[in-house]
């Protein structure tokens, strides 16, 4: 049993380790719509209190709802560009009234997604856990290196900065154990912190200028309206989302070594449901399982759902204190990339544990493996070969773990569903007695 000390630390790690991406998103959307520094910093709060909100319903559960695992939910980038041109082309009233509307149908379609678990069998969980820790590497490198977009991008200190990181990290869970090795990731994001201070890399700018209290208001941009083109557009969106959070809780499930059933995926898309419905009530954004926090989770070895629901009590408190919110936004980009680079690479390493479990001698699972991962991964490096389809194909087809995922399931189908010489495996015949 933990103690409080050790799950809020335990906790915190977490959110650091989610932070960078839960932020980045109101950022983006508040630029790209030209709002006010008091709207931009609204949606940041808002977006951190319903972060909090989202990953309590799932780590806390109920009959029907919240998958009841180690994972913590943020925005998915996914619903950027929609939210973008949605806002653009009428209001944000309207981006929000459509992701109220598709929270819903999250949460009637989830007992349909969750009758295609017997697609799911070992060979595609490993492919698509894979997919997912490849296809976050780029992020990684992206801030090893400064931070796409970046005027330093490359510097030299830039890299040195996120190997002292990554060696910190390393060495802690070589030389401690216990509790020391479990927190390594965040001693290494502190000591990144402080050498970065002193290189002038630093700036407390931002915290001197937050608030300290700010209250989330239901509606902060308007009334909810209704159109039906955006609300086909964020259906979609979710749906993308859906296929992901099916993939990191098959993911946990294999960290945390516990069996993911038809129930344990309905309960939790459910309560994406509503956490999605939650962001448009709140005016913050659609939420999905982020798949960083599993890296941590097997690199830490801590499995405790106690952990994460301090995780979501610090992301409530930080979305009402702006101040303390703003505070951990000083850990430069190249910290963090290179505490990414071990997170994600053991959602990899994890994926590959996965397929080690199935026979890659046979031809079949040796193309759904190889195929799948090469399609996913090259959506990912390639998105722009899908420049000239239509926008909603585009944005489909450019999420790699998408159109991974899809090949993976599809494959199967093809090569081992409607192959009646194949025999299924014992895993494979109680996934589908279970479905």
């Amino acid at each position: 049993m933990l103690s409080k000390q050790k799950v809020i630390t335990l906790g915190l790690q977490h959110v650091l380790a989610m932070y960078a991406g839960a932020v980045v998103v109101p950022l983006i959307i508040g630029g790209a719509l030209h709002l006010t520094p008091a709207q931009i910093a609204y949606l940041i709060a808002a977006d951190l209190f319903t972060c909090g909100i989202a990953t309590l319903l799932q780590v806390l559960g109920t009959k029907y709802t919240g998958i009841r695992l180690p994972v913590v939910l943020g925005c998915t980038f996914t619903a950027v560009g929609p939210i973008i041109a949605i806002a653009s082309q009428t209001n944000l009233a309207t981006a929000y009234g459509a992701i109220i509307i598709s929270g819903i149908f999250v949460v009637l379609a989830a007992p349909l997604f969750g009758k295609l678990l017997r697609f799911f069998p070992t060979v595609v969980q490993g492919s698509v856990v894979t997919i997912i820790g490849l296809s976050l590497i780029p992020v990684a490198m992206n801030n090893v290196a400064g931070g796409q977009g970046m005027p330093d991008f490359g510097a030299p200190r830039n890299l040195l900065l996120a190997l002292g990181t990554l060696a910190i990290i390393l060495l802690i869970n070589r030389l401690c154990t216990g509790f020391i090795r479990a927190i390594s990731v965040l001693l290494g994001l502190i000591a990144g912190t402080v050498v970065a201070y002193f290189m002038g890399m630093v700036s407390f700018a931002n915290v001197a200028t937050a608030s300290w209290f700010s209250i989330v208001e239901p509606f902060y941009f308007g009334t909810p309206q209704f159109s039906i083109v955006a609300i086909i557009t964020m259906i979609l969106v979710n749906i993308i989302s859906m296929a992901e959070s099916t993939g990191v809780y098959f993911a946990l499930g294999k960290v945390t070594n516990k069996d993911v059933s038809k129930e344990d995926v309905v309960k939790g898309l459910r309560g994406e449901g509503i956490a999605i419905m939650l962001g448009g009530i709140f005016n913050a954004f659609p939420y999905t399982a982020f798949s960083q926090n599993v890296g941590l989770v097997s690199l830490t070895g801590i499995k405790s759902r106690d952990v994460m629901i301090g995780a979501g009590g610090i992301l409530v408190v930080l979305g009402l204190l702006p101040k303390l919110a703003a505070l951990t936004t000083v850990v430069p980009n190249a910290v963090l990339g290179g505490a990414m680079v071990a997170m994600f690479g053991m959602v990899v390493a994890s994926g590959i544990n996965i397929l080690s479990q199935v026979d890659l001698r046979q031809n079949e699972n040796l193309l759904i493996a190889a195929c799948s991962i090469a399609v996913g991964l090259g959506s990912a490096a390639v998105p722009s070969m899908f420049d000239q389809l239509p926008e909603m194909a585009k944005m489909l087809l450019q999420n790699g773990i998408v159109t991974g995922s899809l090949t993976a399931v599809i494959l199967n189908v093809l090569l081992v569903h409607t192959n009646k010489n194949l025999q299924p495996s014992v895993e494979e015949k109680a996934v589908q007695e279970a479905s």
